[in-house]
């Protein structure tokens, strides 16, 4: 799996490629956990290279979340491929996740211009 960061201002985008699996979700955990120890507001995780994800990786985004609540912070996950949103849709989570079809709407509902 391949991520990469990017910081525009109080916007933080995590842009990840590959599997996010058992193997590589400790990787994303540990991206993620950077963030909320900065209680970074805004972050947007954009899926769409992303084309296999097992459990870990939805404990990985559970975690993630229930991290930036805790300091009112905000994760956005988008451009989910079919089998991702699938996952989510097995978990049921999709309804817990802020969760945009495409970066420029998670864009937009963080309020931050295209």
């Amino acid at each position: 799996m391949k991520i990469q960061v990017t910081s525009e201002g109080d916007l933080h985008i995590l842009e990840l490629v590959g599997e996010l699996d058992y193997h590589s979700s400790p990787e994303l955990r540990e991206k993620l956990n950077e963030l909320a120890s900065k209680q970074a507001s805004k972050v947007l995780v954009d899926l769409k290279g992303v084309d296999y994800m097992d459990s870990s990786g939805i404990a990985t985004f559970v975690e993630a979340f229930q991290k930036a609540k805790r300091y009112q912070g905000r994760l956005v996950l988008a451009e989910l491929t079919d089998t991702v949103r699938g996952v989510f849709e097995i978990a049921k989570l999709e309804s817990i996740f802020e969760i945009s079809p495409t970066v420029i709407e998670a864009r937009e509902r963080l309020a931050v211009k295209a």
